[in-house]
């Protein structure tokens, strides 16, 4: 059963056309599924993110105006900082652009329990899902809702960039994976994914799982994914030991993948590395490959942490 969460929600749209807390003259509101297929909801969990949520949430807001009616849900759980504070401060700029920005306190932290929550108070049937750590490109929205017009089962994701790292280690382990067939081969869909009312009824709530991502990614076909050019920059975590404990926490999500839904794993489409694959890459990047082996081989000699890792 979902915990009880605390809402605190912006006031209702503001257009500039209307004064401010004035309801819609009758019979110019929209039927509400009309209403709801013109709306692209953005869901973004958000723990302790006080230091990050007010870039991600300033990109949403530069937006183009290819975005289209734009509402944005942010599920601040488990917090002991001020995120939702933050997020609520930046309201009005939304409010300006004629969108909504809703904010909702959970007590419980979990990703999945958050993303559910977000779910469960958006109104459009066009939903992305993203980290409160990742940066939009203006023209990423907009290029996402024109990706996802088909009315048949679809996802998609913009271009991944990995943030510039502060740390030696995790820059030459960051050059080594945007090299593999998996970043190369397009929509991966770290920390950004969206997907259309056909692609959203590919599942329920999201599952108690670690990798929530590859779990959705995953209802799709190589086919039904999408790339678009418009980029979004993607953080790694800084330095060795944080490194090898995200690394050990993601392989645990695939395993757990693999356990608890085997028939998604058939759908990943993408070519494993192999060994003449390696030996490329060592050749091209010698010293970034012997950072990055040296990450796996860490990350696999013992169990994962318990706790969550993230990205960065």
């Amino acid at each position: 059963m979902t915990e009880p969460s605390r809402t605190v929600q912006t006031d209702a749209v503001v257009r500039p056309a209307r004064p401010r807390h004035t309801e819609p003259r009758k019979g110019r509101t929209l039927p509400p599924a009309q209403h709801q297929a013109e709306l692209l909801s953005v869901i973004l969990p958000a723990s302790n993110e006080a230091g990050y949520i007010g870039a991600c949430l300033a990109a949403l807001c530069a937006q183009d105006a290819a975005a289209g009616p734009l509402e944005v849900v942010v599920v601040a759980n488990g917090c002991h900082d001020d995120t939702a504070a933050r997020a609520q401060g930046v309201a009005p700029d939304f409010e300006t652009r004629g969108w909504r920005l809703r904010v909702i306190e959970r007590a419980e932290g979990g990703k999945t329990r958050a993303l559910n929550a977000g779910d469960a108070c958006a109104r459009g049937t066009l939903r992305v899902y993203l980290d409160a750590d990742v940066i939009c490109a203006p023209e990423l929205l907009g290029q996402l809702r024109a990706a996802l017009a088909p009315d048949r089962p679809l996802y998609a994701t913009g271009r991944l960039e990995v943030a510039p790292a502060r740390s030696w280690v995790t820059r030459r382990f960051a050059d080594l994976w945007t090299r593999l067939p998996f970043v190369t081969g397009g929509a991966v869909g770290a920390g950004l994914f969206a997907v259309n009312a056909a692609g959203r009824a590919r599942w329920g709530e999201f599952p108690d799982i670690i990798s929530d991502d590859t779990f959705a990614r995953l209802q799709f076909s190589p086919q039904e994914r999408i790339e678009v050019p418009a980029a979004y920059r993607w953080p790694m975590v800084e330095g060795f030991a944080p490194l090898v404990r995200v690394r050990r926490r993601q392989d645990a999500g695939v395993d757990e993948l693999r356990r608890l839904h085997p028939a998604l794993m058939a759908k990943e489409g993408k070519a494993p590395l192999g060994r003449a694959g390696a030996l490329r890459l060592f050749a091209a990047a010698p010293v970034s490959f012997l950072v990055y082996a040296t990450v796996l081989a860490a990350a696999r000699s013992r169990r994962p942490d318990s706790d969550w890792s993230r990205g960065r």
